[in-house]
């Protein structure tokens, strides 16, 4: 069975943050949610909404699979 990785997940969505320069207010400001919430996502605690990785594919101008990281169990 294939699941996501959450902790993955939210390891790639902070490094993909810092690699496009953009601070946790940068996202926040983005996707309409507040600052804890883009914390919970990086530690892995949640997972961003299909809208918020919608905005997040588009501002870092990418694919939604290349912000997911799946695993298989």
């Amino acid at each position: 069975m294939i699941t996501i990785d959450m902790v993955a997940t939210g390891a790639n969505i902070k490094k993909m943050r810092i690699d496009a320069g953009m601070t946790i207010v940068d996202i926040t400001d983005a996707c309409g949610i507040t600052a804890g919430a883009v914390c919970k996502w990086q530690r892995g605690d949640a997972m961003p909404t299909i809208d918020n990785f919608i905005v997040l594919a588009s501002i870092w101008n990418t694919k939604i699979d290349d912000i997911i990281v799946t695993a298989v169990v």
